[in-house]
């Protein structure tokens, strides 16, 4: 079962919520509760960059079973507003998908909260969990760098999102393009084909992304120039950093991070790439299940 809660983000952006709960005979779903069973932990899953909450259908599915699980389409993503972007950035700066999280965390009653995030989710994490030690039990980082990118990285991105052969024919040619005919692609990547695939939408003349290229850029022109490793190592809270083989975190980084953090831990998963956590879903759970079963005993 999956239902929507409505949050109100940064300057009142509407975002959308989902909860992941596995159905009870009988239950009224328009009756539940917003707040986790007594006891029990609740969890905030957080997708990176053009992603959206649902992708991260599978790990809710077993997460489920011992916590109350919610996923946010962050601002500009998903089924959440896209507000205008303003000549400052403001709209989608980091500060505003920081307080956007706070805002889930605290409405929705879910602290002491596990936060996951995968990406750009990964950073809003733990810049969350460094500025509300209060509000944060646990993190996940999932293939996210603490270091500085840099323009040429951003230029990139631009060359790259001018490439999209938009509008799609199909969703499928999408699934396709974006799995073996992309030219970042470097062998045929059904999980990426079908990650992308998942955040289209049919519109008049063919289907096309449900977020605003443009937007996404300027999301990220105001994290690619800085370094984060400061506030990573402000966050307390048990930290697990889980990074794929052939992903976007270099072991050697991802190594650092952990020792940056005051209750660090490593994983590694072999033969996957940036999107480790959708295409190798049970190599995930099998990084990620032991860590926050650990954290849940030791509460």
């Amino acid at each position: 079962m999956v239902r929507r809660l409505d949050v109100t983000g940064a300057d009142g952006v509407r975002l959308a919520a989902w909860e992941f709960r596995g159905a009870t005979a009988g239950a009224d779903p328009d009756r539940a509760t917003p707040q986790p069973p007594p006891g029990e932990p609740a969890a905030l899953l957080l997708h990176g960059l053009m992603g959206r909450a649902f992708h991260w259908a599978g790990t809710a599915r077993w997460l489920g079973a011992s916590r109350r699980v919610v996923a946010l389409d962050q601002r500009g993503h998903g089924q959440s507003e896209r507000p205008v972007t303003s000549a400052s950035s403001v709209a989608y700066g980091r500060e505003a998908f920081v307080a956007d999280a706070e805002a889930a965390v605290e409405q929705l009653g879910l602290a002491p909260v596990t936060l996951i995030g995968h990406s750009m989710g990964a950073l809003t994490a733990w810049q969350l969990a460094a500025r509300r030690p209060d509000l944060v039990a646990a993190l996940v980082i999932c293939d996210m760098r603490a270091s500085a990118l840099g323009e040429a990285s951003q230029q990139e991105w631009e060359e790259w999102f001018r490439h999209w052969p938009l509008p799609f024919p199909t969703q499928d040619a999408a699934r396709r393009w974006f799995g073996e005919d992309d030219p970042r692609v470097e062998r045929p990547d059904p999980g990426r084909g079908e990650f992308f695939a998942e955040v289209m939408h049919e519109a008049e003349d063919g289907w096309r992304p449900l977020f605003s290229r443009r937007q996404m850029l300027t999301a990220r022109e105001t994290w690619v120039h800085d370094a984060h490793w400061e506030e990573l190592a402000q966050v307390r809270c048990p930290t697990l950093v889980v990074r794929g083989l052939d992903g976007e975190l270099g072991r050697a980084e991802a190594q650092e991070m952990v020792r940056v953090l005051p209750a660090g831990q490593y994983a590694e998963i072999p033969d996957a790439g940036h999107y480790l956590h959708y295409d190798h879903p049970a190599a995930w759970r099998a990084a990620v299940e032991p860590f926050l079963e650990g954290i849940k005993a030791s509460a």
